[in-house]
C-alpha cells in the first residue's frame, strides 16, 4: 500500500489560520527529520509533484555603491608618486635632486615649473630639457645653435642681454645685474647687446660754431651726464666670455628720435677700452652703429694692442675714417687678427694704403671687409700690390668703393698667381666691360678662387658668364677634392666662349 502523505521538508498548501487563502501558496513546513531552515514546496495544482527549491543567499546579492563612482583601488598612487609630487610643489623651498636615484630625478626635472628663482635652479640643474622649457616659455623664437648648443647657455646669456637692454643709467639700481653675475658667470659665452640706453636726463644737443651737430659726440656737457653703463664690473666676473657685441644706441625710438639718443661719449670710450683690454679670453669684439669717430677708435684700438686672444674685430658703420684705418692696420702688426670689418667707416685712400702695406706682411688676417667705403683706385691698386705677396687672406669685400678699371687689370695678375682668395666681391663699382674682360683672364687661370661678385659693375654679361662657369669648376674641383683627398683631379681651363675643357 502506497504512502500518500508528501516527503518530508516539502512545503504543501496550508490554510492560514486567519483563514482561507489562495491556492498555491506557499507556507513554511517544518521538515520532520529534525529541526533546519525551512523549505519551500510549490504546487501550483493538485495532483503536481512538488519541486524542492533553496532560499535565495541575500548575504551575496548585497552590493556597496560608493560616493565617488570612479574611485577604484587600482588608480591609487603608488609611494614614489607621492613623495615626486610633493619634491616638485616644495622644491621652490626644499630644492632636492641630487639625493635621488637617476630615474626620478628625471622624472621630477620633467615637471618642475620653468619659472623657479634662478638662485635655486641655476648652479643645481644641469638637463637641458629643463632649460629648453625654460627658454622656449620667455622667447617664441631661440636659436640654439647660436649660443654653442646649450640651452642653458641661451637662456643665461640672453636673460643676460635683457637687463642689459633696458639697464637706465642713474635709474636702475646696478646690482640687479651685478648680483646676477655668481649664478651665469660659467654660462655666459657671448652677449649681444644692440641697445645701450641713456640716462633719462640728457643734455642739449652740443652746436658747433655756425652750424647744427648732426652727430652729438662734442661737447663738454655730454661727457658726465650721457655716460652708459659701465660694463667693467660685469666682464670682469664673466670668467667664460669669448664674444662681445655693442651697440650704443636705442631701437624703435620712433617720433621720440633726437640724435643725443646715440652718444657714445668719451667716458663711454676709456671705460669700454679698459674693459675689452682686461678681458684676456675675448675672442670676438664688434662695436657697430655706434657713432665711434677717429679719436676714439685710436683709443679703442690702443687697448688691443698684443691682446692674447682677439682673432674678430667688426666696426663696421662707424666714423672711424683714415686715422682709424691706421689705427687698425697697426693692430694687424700686433695681433693675431683674423677678421677685420671696417664697412661703412668713410675710409678713403690713405686709410686703404695703410692697411695694405700691413697686409703684405701679415700671415693671420682671413678677411677684410673695406664695402661700402670710398677708398678709389689709388687704394684698390695698393690693395691688390698687397695681395702678390700676402699668402693669408682668403675672403676680400671692396663693394661700393669707386673702384674702376686700373684696379681689376692689376687685380686681374693678383688672380694668375694668388692661390689663397676664396672669395671677391668687387660689387657697385665701375670696373667696365675692359676691366671685366681682364679679371675674367685672371680668373682662367686661378684655381682656387670659388666666389666672385661683380654685380652693378659694368662687366658685360658674357665676361660674367665666363666668370662664373670657370668658378663653377673651381668648386666642383674643390669637392672632388674633399670627397677625394689623394685623388688627382684634371685641372679645368675656359676654352673659347662658354666651353670648359679638362
Amino acid at each position: 500500500m502506497q504512502d500518500s502523505r508528501p516527503p518530508s521538508g516539502l512545503l504543501t498548501p496550508h490554510k492560514s489560520s486567519s483563514g482561507p487563502g489562495p491556492p498555491g501558496l506557499l507556507t513554511p513546513h517544518k521538515s520532520s527529520s529534525g529541526p533546519g531552515p525551512p523549505v519551500a514546496t510549490h504546487t501550483s495544482a493538485p495532483g503536481m509533484v512538488p519541486r524542492k527549491r533553496t532560499t535565495p543567499n541575500f548575504r551575496r546579492m548585497r552590493r556597496i555603491i560608493a560616493e565617488d563612482t570612479e574611485w577604484s583601488l587600482a588608480i591609487v598612487p603608488l609611494l614614489t608618486e607621492l613623495c615626486i609630487e610633493n619634491i616638485i610643489k616644495n622644491f621652490r623651498i626644499n630644492p632636492i635632486l641630487k639625493q635621488l636615484p637617476p630615474e626620478y630625478q628625471q622624472k621630477v626635472l620633467s615637471h618642475l615649473p620653468p619659472d623657479l628663482p634662478l638662485a635655486v635652479t641655476a648652479n643645481l640643474i644641469e638637463d637641458e630639457g629643463y632649460w629648453r622649457r625654460c627658454c622656449l616659455q620667455r622667447w617664441p623664437v631661440c636659436h640654439v645653435s647660436r649660443h654653442g648648443g646649450s640651452w642653458k647657455h641661451l637662456f643665461f646669456e640672453r636673460h643676460l642681454e635683457g637687463l642689459l637692454r633696458h639697464f637706465i643709467p642713474g635709474t636702475t639700481d646696478p646690482n640687479t645685474i651685478l648680483d646676477l653675475l655668481p649664478l651665469c658667470k660659467d654660462f655666459v659665452h657671448s652677449l649681444r647687446v644692440d641697445q645701450l640706453l641713456p640716462p633719462v636726463h640728457l643734455p642739449p644737443t652740443p652746436r658747433t660754431a655756425g652750424e647744427q651737430s648732426d652727430s652729438g659726440s662734442e661737447g663738454e656737457a655730454e661727457e658726465s651726464s650721457a655716460d652708459h653703463y659701465a660694463l667693467g664690473p660685469l666682464v670682469a666676473g664673466l670668467s667664460q666670455l669669448e664674444e662681445l657685441d655693442l651697440v650704443y644706441g636705442v631701437k624703435d625710438c620712433g617720433m621720440n628720435f633726437e640724435w643725443k639718443l646715440f652718444l657714445f661719449t668719451y667716458q663711454d670710450c676709456h671705460s669700454l677700452a679698459a674693459t675689452i683690454k682686461a678681458c684676456h679670453t675675448l675672442k670676438i669684439f664688434r662695436l657697430t652703429r655706434s657713432h665711434v669717430d677717429e679719436e676714439k677708435a685710436r683709443i679703442l684700438i690702443r687697448s688691443l694692442l698684443d691682446h692674447p686672444t682677439l682673432e674678430e674685430l667688426d666696426l663696421s658703420h662707424n666714423l672711424i675714417g683714415d686715422r682709424g684705418a691706421r689705427g687698425a692696420a697697426k693692430l694687424l702688426s700686433h695681433s693675431r687678427l683674423r677678421v677685420l670689418n671696417l664697412a661703412n667707416n668713410r675710409v678713403r685712400a690713405p686709410g686703404a694704403q695703410a692697411l695694405a702695406h700691413a697686409l703684405e706682411h701679415n700671415t693671420c688676417l682671413l678677411s677684410l671687409n673695406l664695402r661700402l667705403n670710398c677708398i678709389e683706385d689709388e687704394g684698390g691698386q695698393a690693395l691688390a700690390h698687397a695681395l702678390l705677396s700676402n699668402a693669408c687672406l682668403t675672403t676680400l669685400h671692396l663693394g661700393g668703393n669707386e673702384l674702376s678699371e686700373p684696379t681689376a687689370t692689376l687685380l686681374s695678375q693678383v688672380l694668375s698667381v694668388n692661390t689663397t682668395l676664396t672669395s671677391i666681391n668687387l660689387s657697385c663699382n665701375h670696373i667696365g666691360p675692359d676691366g671685366g674682360k681682364q679679371l675674367l683672364e685672371g680668373v682662367a687661370d686661378n684655381k682656387t678662387l670659388l666666389e666672385f661678385d661683380l654685380r652693378l659693375s659694368d662687366v658685360t654679361q658674357e665676361s660674367e658668364y665666363l666668370i662664373s662657369q670657370a668658378l663653377h669648376a673651381n668648386r666642383e674641383a674643390a669637392r672632388q677634392r674633399a670627397l677625394n683627398p689623394g685623388h688627382f683631379v684634371l685641372p679645368v681651363t675656359v676654352n673659347g666662349p662658354g666651353k670648359l675643357v679638362a
